[in-house]
């Protein structure tokens, strides 16, 4: 089963045997002031540049939120979907709980966009699915409901199910739904890593969908996050999601998702693993002269916005 989704200019494909698709999450105001009041503000800037590094850092598809509080989202949204398709060629996720944003972004997007997102209650269901069906969008669809998240990962489960099947009577084929089965804090719930991949597992075998996570959740609350973070997403990857929303800009969840396509097979001849590691090495060692090379400027300017 295979997730298609385009930019007018390339074509991003999610499914088994494929490399590891990175949505890239920065593009979002939620806990960043000053990108909250730039674009409340008409700036953005900013959204340029995190749009332009996380597609030099990797990113296949990016993640565009524009939920500033009291601003016009709708408008925001349609504003900064135009502005990233013209800056960068990939696909965009278009982000928000608000269902006119949602539209407002469909309408701006071009090419075939992922939605992010529906749950499971009916009201979301029958407000936003409408939408994916008549734009030919994909859609990630969450394992809550008017109960809230379950600890249970059946329950989870059987909320995934009504998603997909609810997805497919308004004619979206289940090729078209992620399901995000949702990462809850391990620090505070037991297992929540396992359930996950345990949930991973039941909707590619009897759903027959692909699976998408917010990764960064896992470690909520624990200390060095990154490597926590990293060893998740490469254990997501081998029980068979094929694709995630994290920040391309952390080293570690780079390196461990090139590391988990070349153990799963799907980095043919290792070629993308040796070139990073050549690529590494070129900007330690710098050009000739000892002058810092045009390489080790940009990774510095990606260190600067990760702090941003």
């Amino acid at each position: 089963m295979e997730t298609i989704l385009k930019s007018p200019t390339k074509t991003v494909v999610i499914g088994p045997g494929r490399p590891f698709v990175i949505i890239g999450e920065r593009i979002n105001p939620t806990g960043r002031k000053k990108l909250a009041a730039e674009m409340a503000a008409g700036d953005f800037s900013r959204v340029i540049a995190d749009a332009l590094a996380q597609v030099e850092a990797g990113a296949q598809v990016l993640d565009v939120n524009a939920g500033v509080p009291l601003a016009n989202e709708p408008e925001l949204m349609a504003e900064a979907i135009r502005l990233v398709q013209q800056t960068v060629d990939t696909p965009v996720c278009i982000d928000s709980s608000v269902v006119q944003a949602l539209e407002s972004g469909l309408k701006a997007a071009l090419g075939k966009p992922l939605v992010n997102s529906v749950t499971g209650e009916d009201e979301r269901l029958d407000a936003i699915l409408p939408l994916v069906a008549e734009r030919g969008a994909a859609v990630i669809g969450i394992s809550n409901d008017e109960t809230g998240i379950s600890y249970d990962p059946m329950e989870r489960f059987k909320i995934a199910k009504k998603i997909v099947e609810r997805a497919e009577s308004y004619g979206i084929p289940r090729a078209d739904v992620l399901i995000d089965p949702l990462a809850m804090p391990v620090g505070a719930v037991q297992g929540a890593g396992k359930h996950l991949f345990d949930i991973v597992r039941m909707v590619r075998e009897e759903l027959g969908c692909n699976t998408i996570c917010g990764a960064s959740n896992i470690s909520f609350g624990l200390p060095n996050r990154p490597i926590l973070n990293a060893t998740f997403v490469a254990m997501a990857i081998a029980a068979g999601m094929p694709c995630t929303i994290t920040n391309p800009l952390d080293h570690e969840i780079r390196q461990a998702i090139r590391a988990a396509d070349v153990m799963m097979g799907t980095d043919e001849n290792c070629y993308a693993w040796i070139m990073a590691q050549r690529q590494a090495a070129a900007e330690i060692a710098g050009p000739a002269t000892g002058e810092p090379s045009e390489r080790v400027s940009r990774r510095e300017a990606r260190r600067q916005a990760r702090e941003q």
